[in-house]
């Protein structure tokens, strides 16, 4: 999944950096992480924050009733502002509030558009990118108006920002095969590259906000962004942008919902952060990581909303006891006592604590205690098998970690067919995916969607792929472990260089998302929310692991990512 669920596989050496020292003492690997950056704010700043009241909760229906009238019933005759509005209302972060509605006009759009003769790029790129988005197949042809008699985009489109947003945007949902929206995002992405250097050469501070969007797009574009924090920088944008009525409407009732779903994330992360200081791994594994608030941060990325508590609760302390499991393999477990740890694992019973070492038994009895919490609240509502498909996909992983700890000892380094087969295990993804259908509510997830999942089917090989490769590129020179940097340049041979390995996988990265967008497509294999788990686990991923492991070092900009969620509200209604 990341660095902190990966081995220090391979040769170590000694190794340090800003904040972690690592040194080999005999059979053990000895690291001393920092110490937890937020420690117990959480506990203390959570203590009072209040219910949502009856009136907040009236006056949000009473915004969304007028969401719904002004954008979904007024505007019924205006197209392109009602696809302006839908979008505001996704980059917002409120579109859970309108499925139906989004749907029903999408729907309509897909089956009774036609766009022949409309020649403004940014909405033919905005109707596309917000068609596929919904799971419309729409040909990427509709933008081959925009190119010339060579196949490539017209010069005379360069000078539009916001068309060339527009069109990278749309370029971003492509699946394999589709040669324009290749063309598409090259040319996008170079034009907006040279624009930002002309913005910041002409002297114009008005120019700062659109440098600030075009440098936010290339590094998150909406298709590969998380939903609650684009939300949280979107409303900025939007509020200097909102000029009628319609769009004050969205931007007021997007304000009230951020901050009172922020309450609800708050109260949740008191909780498991109780939790995570009653079981006192800070002294008890003094060795592991403590990053419970990061955790948390990761799973409010694959489900924000409020329906989605109880599985939030469930992902956040699987995430959380994985991080600690893989600590055990990496810093502190002899071969023998990872041996043990990994057959009782494999019996996940109460019997397997006493094989146990002192030192692995609390982290094993937190894993049980997790698991019968699940089974408790699952059994009530006759979900009990969901359980048991996230402990096969947890025995899965620890077998998995167990392999890379034979690597380390034996000094050993895989050819990349076998280092995957295992990492792409390891990384977590198909075990976070599987545990994160558990807690969903309604009737949703079926035994047969389970079956699904575990199966590995290609949208979670494509995650999982995202995942290993950006976290093996990202910690490459730093991490002293088997990796796939490592193990390409070693079958490769001295002729294969770093630069190579990064090409390679940098195109197998993009291959991946071609592959979350096509399996995102009508007729889809299951549901679109259990596919959203999925897509949502690649995007943090792509968030956190883009220029730097920002899980592990915790002097990162995901410090501003917490405070943007969990401790500063958006500023107050717009008159």
């Amino acid at each position: 999944m990341s660095s902190y669920l990966t081995a220090l596989d391979g040769p170590l050496i000694s190794t340090k950096n800003a904040n972690d020292h690592l040194v080999i003492i005999n059979s053990r690997r000895s690291i001393t992480y920092h110490a937890s950056v937020w420690g117990d704010y959480f506990l203390a700043y959570t203590s009072d924050i209040t219910d949502i009241s009856e009136d907040e909760e009236e006056e949000l229906e009473k915004l969304k009733q007028e969401v719904i009238k002004k954008v979904f019933v007024a505007t019924a005759n205006d197209a392109l502002h009602k696809l302006d509005l839908v979008d505001a209302i996704q980059r917002l972060g409120v579109a859970y509030h309108f499925e139906k509605e989004i749907d029903d006009y999408l729907k309509y759009i897909y089956n009774n558009n036609n766009n022949d003769d409309d020649d403004d790029l940014r909405i033919v790129a905005l109707r596309f990118r917000l068609l596929r988005q919904q799971g419309y197949n729409v040909p990427a042809n509709v933008l081959s108006k925009f190119m010339d008699h060579e196949s490539k985009f017209k010069e005379s489109l360069v000078s539009n920002a916001e068309e060339m947003l527009s069109l990278y945007e749309a370029a971003n949902m492509a699946v394999h095969g589709e040669e324009i929206l290749h063309e598409a995002l090259k040319f996008s992405s170079t034009r907006l590259e040279s624009l930002i250097q002309q913005l910041k050469t002409s002297n114009n501070n008005n120019n700062d906000k659109l440098v600030r969007i075009i440098n936010e797009a290339l590094i998150n574009p909406i298709r590969k962004s998380v939903t609650r924090l684009t939300a949280r920088k979107f409303i900025s944008i939007y509020e200097e942008e909102a000029n009628s009525h319609d769009e004050i409407v969205v931007l007021n009732f997007a304000k009230l919902d951020f901050n009172l779903l922020q309450r609800k994330h708050q109260k949740e992360l008191c909780d498991i952060t109780r939790w995570w200081k009653a079981l006192d791994f800070e002294n008890k594994l003094p060795f592991a990581r403590n990053k419970v608030v990061e955790c948390y941060f990761w799973i409010i990325s694959v489900y924000f909303e409020p329906q989605y508590d109880v599985a939030r609760r469930y992902l956040t302390k699987i995430i959380a006891l994985l991080s600690i499991t893989d600590d055990i393999y990496d810093v502190e477990g002899t071969l023998n006592d990872l041996q043990l740890y990994t057959d009782a694992i494999q019996r996940m019973d109460v019997g397997g604590l006493e094989q146990l070492p002192p030192y692995m038994r609390v982290s094993y009895q937190a894993v049980l205690d997790v698991y019968a919490e699940m089974e408790e609240e699952m059994e009530k509502v006759d979900r009990l098998y969901g359980v048991h498909y996230a402990k096969e996909e947890m025995k899965k992983m620890v077998n998995g970690y167990f392999e890379e700890a034979k690597w380390l000892f034996n000094n050993y380094i895989p050819t990349m067919e076998e280092y995957m087969k295992v990492a792409l295990v390891t990384g977590g993804y198909p075990t976070l995916s599987t545990t994160s259908l558990v807690g969903m509510v309604g009737d949703v997830v079926t035994k047969e969607y389970f079956e699904w999942i575990i199966n590995e089917p290609p949208i979670v090989q494509a995650a999982s792929t995202i995942c290993r490769l950006m976290d093996d590129m990202v910690g490459y020179g730093f991490e002293t472990k088997v990796s796939a940097v490592g193990c390409y340049m070693n079958e490769h041979g001295s002729s294969a260089s770093k630069e190579d390995a990064f090409g390679e996988f940098e195109k197998q990265v993009s291959k991946a998302w071609h592959d979350i967008n096509q399996e995102c497509l009508h007729p889809t294999a299951v549901p679109m929310p259990i596919l959203m788990r999925v897509l949502n686990l690649a995007r943090v991923i792509h968030l956190l692991y883009k220029d730097d492991d920002c899980y592990t070092n915790s002097h990162t900009k995901l410090n501003d990512y917490i405070t943007y969620l969990f401790i500063e509200p958006v500023t107050s209604l717009t008159i």
